[in-house]
């Protein structure tokens, strides 16, 4: 049964963590997306079951419903972008706690791709990830990006938190998004589930990033673009119809990352596992048959280690 748990990061952040199921095959950590939330993935964390992988996650900091950092709980800021491996330390430590059965899987959707790169480079231990839509490059306009970058830097160091996004909205896009034309999914029924949690608890609501948050975030994608591939496998899917993420940064770092293989969704908006249910399948079957093949690579290794 799903459960959830109050801890705090060394610098005091209160976070809450989730256990979303438990398998014998193994368990996969995921790191969410920008605005997201455990109950978000109560469907995902159930599809995973039945193929035999358990599933434990976080709010990060600054969403759902851990700490946010602001007066105003509706604009998405953390101080550093660094503070969100401190986020992941707390959920690897609740596994290891909950002696969550292993090998372990990194699952990381947007926002979180950023993260969970940055934790592979870190040594997290996992014995393959899978990647949906990972934020490494933000999708601004090629004109808007000084103007982006030069706006963020003076909100970021002159700490104006409030300033946020131009063109965005404290408003939670989800919750009033059209079913017929969005950035997240195809499947009006997949939208009304997400407007349907934050219909029950508002507080899951979050609305658009400070630009300072904007700034941190660019910074932290040309670093990671910058730095040598983990020598984790991987499996990446991209939606060809996602406007969120820069489609051309994903594909160009995974030409360059040994053992990583990408798997494009056809016009697909950005939230995969919301999708149509053809999408869904694709990602889930995909995902399985990876997380399955290494598996067995690390249940071998061990045995030659036994």
């Amino acid at each position: 049964m799903a459960r959830a748990v109050w801890t705090h990061t060394k610098d005091g952040t209160r976070l809450r963590l989730g256990l979303l199921g438990r398998g014998t095959h193994g368990t996969v950590l995921l790191l969410q997306g920008r605005t997201e939330y455990l109950e978000k993935y109560g469907r995902v964390a159930r599809r995973f079951a039945d193929l035999g992988y358990g599933m434990v996650s976080v709010d990060f900091r600054g969403q759902g419903l851990s700490d946010r950092p602001l007066p105003d709980a509706q604009i998405g800021h953390v101080s550093r972008f660094a503070d969100y491996q401190q986020d992941v330390a707390e959920l690897v430590a609740f596994a290891q706690a909950e002696a969550m059965p292993r090998p372990w899987f990194l699952l990381a959707h947007s926002l979180g791709g950023a993260i969970g790169l940055r934790a592979l480079r870190n040594k997290l231990d996992v014995a393959a990830a899978v990647f949906s839509a990972p934020m490494w490059g933000i999708n601004v306009p090629s004109a808007l990006r000084p103007l982006t970058y030069g706006l963020g830097w003076i909100a970021h160091t002159g700490q104006l938190n409030a300033w946020i996004t131009p063109g965005m909205s404290r408003k939670v896009y989800a919750a009033t998004a059209d079913p017929s034309a969005n950035l997240l999914t195809h499947d009006p029924e997949g939208l009304a589930y997400m407007q349907a949690h934050l219909t029950a608890d508002p507080a899951l609501g979050l609305g658009a990033p400070s630009l300072a948050w904007v700034y941190q975030a660019m910074m932290e994608c040309r670093s990671l673009r910058h730095s040598p591939s983990p020598p984790v496998p991987s499996l990446t899917f991209l939606p060809t119809g996602d406007k969120v993420v820069s489609q051309h940064v994903v594909r160009s770092m995974i030409a360059r990352w040994p053992n990583a293989r990408l798997v494009d969704i056809p016009d697909g908006a950005h939230e995969t596992m919301m999708e149509t249910a053809a999408r869904q399948d694709l990602f889930f079957s995909s995902s399985a048959e990876f997380f399955n093949a290494h598996r067995a690579k690390a249940i071998t290794a061990q045995q030659q280690v036994d």
